[in-house]
């Protein structure tokens, strides 16, 4: 018999929840709730590894044990496929990436009377939380926080609000700061300043415009599948070398002997070029134009197996007689799913599908119209990223028997 009050799982939004149904904030599974709502600490219960926690909007489970943390994102995976009717059968070891490992993150920086506050905002509100440590980002990221927070500082600008985008490329830093204007040559040297002596890789400025390079000593570039590729600022990365790492080698285990495959949503190739090779070519098909463009690029420079194609697959999706042309389809569509280009492959015939998801609410509806079809769930491997938040990410098979 449960334990009245004991939290048994820990729900989609990190409340703890017991058997009856009742939720608490910043609880873990093993902690009792009390009927007057104060709680006992259970064994999943650690300290906070950060001194924002949990004020910063970063995280939202930084008080579960490493085993909790691995349950709960298989859990958010399975809960999803079983809402949906799906019983998942075996599911994977679920992949959770360590801590300092982020290598993109977008933080914010706001002046507050002659004060610069720069970091993540807080849970449900556009407060920032200043950052001072974090225990999420990669090094090289977290080393350009201050000094930034510092150019900003001798801006001058009393309203100030910008966006800070980083992604750590090949060269290091890539910044892309978002609502900042260079009004003459002084802020313009500052900000050259700025970038040559914290060592960033590019940094580009938009004022509403679209960004503009101010610094980048040579081209930056990402290498996926051993081919570097020029990265357009904005440009999707997965957010962990590792978790990249986990997704790739389960889409190489599952599509293994595949000869052609049509990576849909692919993005600058980050599946397409770890699947090309002498015995595989690769169709990669993306919206976004700077991304195709930097994914051709590298194909063509480097002479790799992989066309690409620039094509909306949301108001264009591959039809059936295209798709049934290749052995094997891979997709990583956006939060939202494919569902127009799923209900295209589930009219089909490719004998492997493998789909890559950051949202396992619209995966289990996707995956349901490909079960509808005649597809079977062969395989599913959650991953958790986006270390201590609610946010996770899987892998997963479909077969056609």
């Amino acid at each position: 018999m449960t334990q009245s009050g004991l939290i048994v799982r820990v729900a989609a939004k990190g409340e703890g929840a017991t058997a009856d149904g009742r939720y608490a904030a910043l609880a873990a599974p093993g902690d009792v709730l009390a009927d007057d709502g104060t709680l006992t600490h259970g064994p999943n219960h650690v300290a906070p590894s950060c001194r924002h926690f949990p004020a910063c909007g970063g995280c939202q489970l930084q008080h579960l044990s490493e085993a909790a943390l691995v349950e709960y994102v298989a859990d958010r995976v399975i809960g999803a496929a079983r809402g949906q009717g799906i019983e998942p059968g075996p599911v994977a070891p679920a992949h959770l990436s360590p801590p300092a490992s982020r290598r993109r993150a977008t933080l914010h920086a706001q002046a507050i009377g002659k004060r610069i506050v720069v970091g993540f905002r807080e849970q449900g509100s556009h407060k920032i939380v200043d950052m001072r440590e974090c225990a999420v980002l990669a090094e090289a990221l977290f080393a350009v926080v201050a000094p930034v927070r510092r150019l900003l500082e001798g801006w001058g600008a009393r309203k100030l609000a910008v966006d800070i985008e980083l992604a750590l490329a090949d060269q290091g830093v890539a910044m892309g700061l978002k609502g900042l204007s260079a009004e003459g040559l002084a802020q313009t040297e500052a900000l050259l300043d700025f970038a040559r002596d914290t060592g960033i890789a590019r940094l580009t400025l938009d004022s509403g415009y679209g960004p503009e390079d101010v610094w980048e000593p040579e081209p930056v570039t990402v290498t996926l599948g051993g081919t570097p590729v020029s990265l357009p600022p904005g440009a999707f990365l997965q957010a962990t070398r590792d978790g990249e790492a986990a997704l790739v080698d389960a889409a190489r285990e599952w599509l293994a002997g595949a000869t052609s495959v049509a990576d849909l949503f692919s993005g600058l190739g980050t599946f397409a070029f770890a699947l090309a090779g002498p015995q595989c070519k690769v169709l990669a098909v993306e919206a976004a134009r700077d991304t195709h463009l930097a994914c051709q690029s590298a194909a063509r420079l480097h002479g790799r197996p992989v066309h690409a194609l620039h094509r909306d697959l949301f108001r264009n999706p591959l039809r059936v007689e295209e798709l049934d042309r290749f052995a094997a389809v891979l997709l990583d569509p956006p939060r939202a799913g494919a569902q127009e280009q799923v209900d295209q492959l589930a009219q089909g015939k490719v004998p492997r599908i493998v789909y890559i998801s950051c949202n396992p609410a619209s995966w289990a509806r996707d995956a349901a119209r490909l079960i509808a079809g005649g597809y079977r769930l062969a395989g599913l491997r959650p991953v958790g990223q986006f270390r201590w938040s609610t946010h996770v990410e899987l892998a997963s098979l479909f077969v056609r028997d």
